[in-house]
């Protein structure tokens, strides 16, 4: 295969075109499941079981094409939107396959729902408020399965997570994670974006498919699907993707009694908006650029990538499409390794329709992202007194958001290493063991890593191995003690985030986006922060070598461990594909110096 992480998957592409664009035939809309948009009757589980201790965990279903409602699932739009070997379409300057279903099926976008973690997050909700289990399933399943979320309220009809045990038309959109009908049917509301926060997004009148191109030939796709292109210059600007990335929860009282409060859980779009990045600002920066430049990269070797979207659905070019461009790759490129290589390594359990070398591509794709387009590192000159060394060290965001941003699993730290001249460790802070947990000296987990255990405080200032800094996000209750359930949060016990460049605190946005358990920080602020260190270091054992690294947890081993405290079907699953699971930190940005 080609070295590059987008085209790892083209051999791959090359070698399955022939069963993709088999399906159908030569162009007749026969050998779908076409379902009415009726009340379904609803279905057992599936039969098919992965047993965990006492706990049985049902088998999602293999994804199949269904049409229901307004929505169909994605094996229809792979039909003509996937490379095929006898063709020339969705290919780059190289030739490498970037067709948009071959790229978007091994994402977290198109597997949210198959998503062992977020399974395992809504189970705990409920289980620790249990009579709002309606309220909490149908909140976190109309972002995760937003298809089958607005067929469920067309028809009246409550949404609850049991469905994505079933084989029906209604589970079928589900499974089928954010998926290609949903996304192009979202129409434009610029005047009124946040009216479509918490996944209530507007959608076209007529099924009609949204675009970024000029006079889409519709005729081709509108014969076969019953879809109509047109184009929407709009799904080219961040607001296409505020409704899902802008959230906020209700608190709950034990009993699922609302207290009143409301929780950001996700700022991504406020966060955006907030910065440099944001390109609808009257005098944007230089740097001005939306969620779709940096997670659906368009750019072709420097150049804009031009090829032509389609081809017909018996593999063959059609002969009166030109190229278009620009062209997003649809690999939607987060940060998350954990969960695509457990979706990718449990595939018999979780049956994601994509194949393993599509997941090593995207996994391969988010390392290079976090290891060059995600944070920079610095070390100032070492100042020395006596046989004490004082360290700076200084990391930036170049991310347009918080870094790290959206749900409150995730978190970054710094690693600090001093080597004396024979190589020898002389001070450690932000070390971690095979498990992901923050060790001390001696390799022992450090407590906060525990469940119940303290929170690690922002920390300005690092004098000992178990100080580390964690820039992350910890939920508070109603009474501002931490907490690690979401349905009790009412605002963040901390958050030190690192700010996006050009984060102003007169911003509208600047409400729900604020640090806290900053104060009295002066070097965190927009776009970074700088962290000292004081270390002893004999001037008599040197020259020495420091070495500071980022290392950032898509799940924290301090989140997984209050996860792990509750017992039902999908934690029980949950734990076990983690703990087989390679835990190793990403290694997002590394600086090395010598000092006195």
């Amino acid at each position: 295969m080609r070295g590059s992480p987008l085209g790892q998957v083209a051999a791959l592409l090359l070698a399955a075109a022939a069963l993709v664009s088999g399906c159908g035939g030569g162009g007749g809309r026969a050998g779908r499941v076409v379902a009415a948009a009726t009340p379904a009757t609803p279905a057992p589980p599936t039969t098919q079981t992965h047993v965990f201790g006492k706990a049985t965990w049902p088998h999602p279903a293999a994804l199949q094409e269904v049409e229901l409602g307004r929505y169909a699932t994605s094996p229809l739009c792979a039909r003509c939107h996937s490379a095929s070997p006898q063709a020339t379409a969705m290919r780059d300057g190289a030739g490498e396959a970037i067709g948009a279903h071959d790229l978007w099926q091994a994402t977290m976008m198109a597997n949210a729902s198959r998503d062992p973690l977020w399974r395992a997050e809504v189970s705990v909700e409920v289980q620790a408020t249990p009579a709002a289990r309606a309220a909490i399933e149908a909140k976190c399943m109309s972002c995760h399965t937003p298809m089958a979320s607005v067929h469920a309220r067309s028809l009246s009809q409550p949404l609850r997570l049991a469905l994505l045990g079933q084989d029906t038309p209604e589970a079928q959109l589900a499974l089928d994670g954010v998926s290609c009908t949903h996304c192009h049917q979202i129409e434009a509301d610029p005047a009124n974006v946040a009216a479509t926060f918490n996944g209530n997004e507007r959608l076209t009148a007529n099924k009609d498919l949204l675009g970024p191109h000029d006079q889409p030939q519709g005729t081709p796709m509108f014969l076969r699907t019953g879809y109509l292109p047109r184009k929407g210059d709009h799904v080219r600007s961040s607001a296409q993707c505020a409704s899902c990335h802008t959230l906020y929860t209700t608190t709950l009282a034990p009993d699922g009694t609302p207290t009143g409060g409301t929780h950001p859980e996700q700022t991504a779009y406020l966060e955006w908006q907030n910065s440099v990045f944001d390109e609808t600002r009257p005098l944007p920066a230089a740097e001005a650029r939306s969620c779709q430049a940096c997670h659906m990269p368009s750019q072709d070797r420097g150049a804009p990538l031009a090829t032509k979207i389609a081809r017909d659905n018996g593999g063959q070019d059609y002969p009166n499409l030109s190229d278009r461009a620009p062209v997003g790759r649809h690999l939607f490129v987060g940060g998350n390794t954990l969960v695509l290589s457990i979706l990718r390594d449990n595939a018999a359990d979780l049956r994601p329709a994509a194949p393993a070398a599509a997941f090593d591509a995207v996994i391969a794709a988010t390392r290079e992202q976090l290891r060059t387009r995600t944070a920079t590192v610095s070390i100032a000159p070492a100042v020395r007194s006596g046989d004490a060394l004082t360290l700076a060290v200084r990391v930036e965001n170049l991310t347009g958001h918080k870094l790290p941003t959206g749900h409150p699993t995730r978190r970054l730290w710094l690693r600090l290493r001093v080597l004396d001249a024979q190589g020898r460790v002389v001070f450690a802070s932000g070390e971690h063991d095979a498990a992901g947990r923050l060790v001390d000296a001696t390799g022992r987990p450090l407590p906060g890593e525990a469940a119940g255990g303290p929170t690690y405080p922002h920390r300005d200032r690092v004098t000992a191995p178990d100080e580390v800094q964690v820039w992350e996000a910890v939920m508070r209750d109603r009474s501002g003690a931490p907490t690690w359930l979401l349905m009790r949060a009412e605002g963040y016990w901390k958050d030190d985030r690192l700010l996006p460049r050009g984060w102003d605190p007169s911003h509208p946005a600047a409400a729900d986006t604020a640090p806290a358990g900053v104060a009295g920080d002066v070097d965190f602020g927009p776009g970074g922060d700088t962290v000292r260190y004081e270390v002893v270091a004999p001037l008599a054992s040197g020259p020495y070598e420091v070495e500071a690294t980022v290392l950032y947890q898509p799940l924290s081993a301090r989140f997984a461990a209050e996860l792990f405290r509750y017992a039902t079907p999908e934690v029980e699953a949950f734990r076990a594909y983690y703990e087989a699971a390679d835990r190793t930190p990403e290694s997002v940005a590394r600086a090395v110096t010598s000092a006195p």
